[in-house]
């Protein structure tokens, strides 16, 4: 499996993903720790996959997404964005309703 297929793979097989630098209880960058303390602040479980540890991913993720940069949240398949649009999605009260729409 080369890593583009690995990437479709994750994202079509986990409803709440984030690909961040570092680990939600870790994170290494403060837009990775602002994003992961939203989606937990939604109350869902989410997958995660750092991409410190993935070089692989981290080159090939943003030619699959068509967004530059990290962290980056897919819901059921689909590219939310970054951690600015996080932000401003939880402030409206439409990323809660988004992740509470998801099934898990």
């Amino acid at each position: 499996m080369n890593t583009i297929e690995k990437i479709n793979n994750q994202i079509s097989e986990n409803k709440i993903l984030i690909y961040m630098k570092g680990s939600p209880d870790k994170p290494q960058c403060g837009f990775s720790q602002r994003a992961t303390q939203i989606l937990m602040a939604c109350g869902k479980e989410f997958s995660f996959v750092d991409i410190l540890n993935n070089p692989e991913i981290r080159q090939e993720l943003p030619s699959v997404s068509e967004w530059p940069t990290f962290p980056q949240l897919f819901v059921n398949g689909e590219l939310v964005g970054g951690s600015d649009i996080m932000m401003e999605m939880y402030q409206s009260g439409e990323l809660k309703e988004l992740i509470d729409s998801v099934e898990l």
